[in-house]
């Protein structure tokens, strides 16, 4: 498993669509309009531009965080909830608290919970990542799927993740990536020319279908996100490859010990 090394940019940085967030530097209002306005086509969109594959993914992520039992689990940038489902579906002792900028996506996710008699176990709130309105260390473990690369400091994100975690709680963070090789150079091309038209004319917002390859392409590279992680002080780092690299999980422990708690923090 690789670890963290230098800090490699994922690609230079990209314009932002007409009303879109800033790839690389999303502004928070920009962020929650957009999701307000791609909800009520969201989860087709999802299926249907990853032929299914982002629920496989979102599986993965929930192996990779390895929690079972009672305990309580955090879903930042939790969208319609999927990936919250997908943890709690794990263990009927499980209890989790989704938070995403969008109320929009959040109340799809409520109806959802509600429909999977989950939302006694479940909470679902507008929160914003760079400063969560929680504890200090109430989560077992903390989930972030798709999402990271929207906010606008994900480092401080990092550290506001691990300031939540219990010592010895685990962060997994899924996330797109642009693959190399022949592979990479079909992907790409399907990533910034069908994608987009497919998406923009299904949700009536060009814009966000835009900006979604131009935000990972804004993106740190694996290896670079490992080191923000590694620097959040996260320990036992590491990240794999999905789908010949078109997204990657992450993964890391808040350690056990004290050491490194004066990182981060609010």
């Amino acid at each position: 498993m690789p670890r963290a090394a230098r800090p490699l940019m994922g690609g230079p940085r990209a314009a932002a669509p007409a009303g879109a967030p800033t790839p690389g530097a999303p502004e928070k209002a920009a962020v929650r309009s957009m999701f307000d306005r791609i909800a009520p086509r969201y989860d087709l969109l999802n299926r249907l531009l990853s032929a299914g594959t982002d629920v496989r993914w979102r599986r993965k992520a929930v192996d990779y965080l390895e929690r079972t039992g009672e305990g309580r689990i955090l879903d930042l940038c939790a969208g319609t909830a999927d990936l919250l489902i997908e943890a709690l579906g794990r263990d009927e002792r499980l209890r989790g608290l989704g938070a995403d900028l969008s109320p929009q996506m959040l109340l799809r996710g409520l109806r959802k919970l509600e429909r999977r008699g989950m939302a006694r176990r479940a909470a679902l709130a507008c929160g914003d990542g760079e400063r969560l309105p929680l504890r200090d260390a109430i989560f077992d473990g903390a989930l972030v799927a798709f999402g990271i690369r929207n906010i606008g400091d994900p480092g401080t994100a990092l550290r506001e993740l691990r300031r939540v975690l219990r010592p010895g709680g685990r962060l997994v963070v899924l996330e797109f990536a642009l693959p190399r090789g022949p592979l990479g150079a079909l992907y790409r091309f399907y990533f910034g020319r069908i994608l987009p038209r497919i998406g923009g004319l299904i949700s009536g917002a060009p814009e966000a279908y835009s900006y979604l390859p131009a935000s990972v392409a804004a993106f740190p590279s694996p290896e670079a996100f490992g080191a923000l992680m590694a620097e959040a002080g996260f320990e036992a780092v590491e990240w794999k490859a999905l789908t010949g690299g078109i997204a990657y999980l992450h993964r890391g422990d808040r350690p056990r010990s004290h050491r490194g708690d004066d990182v981060g923090g609010r």
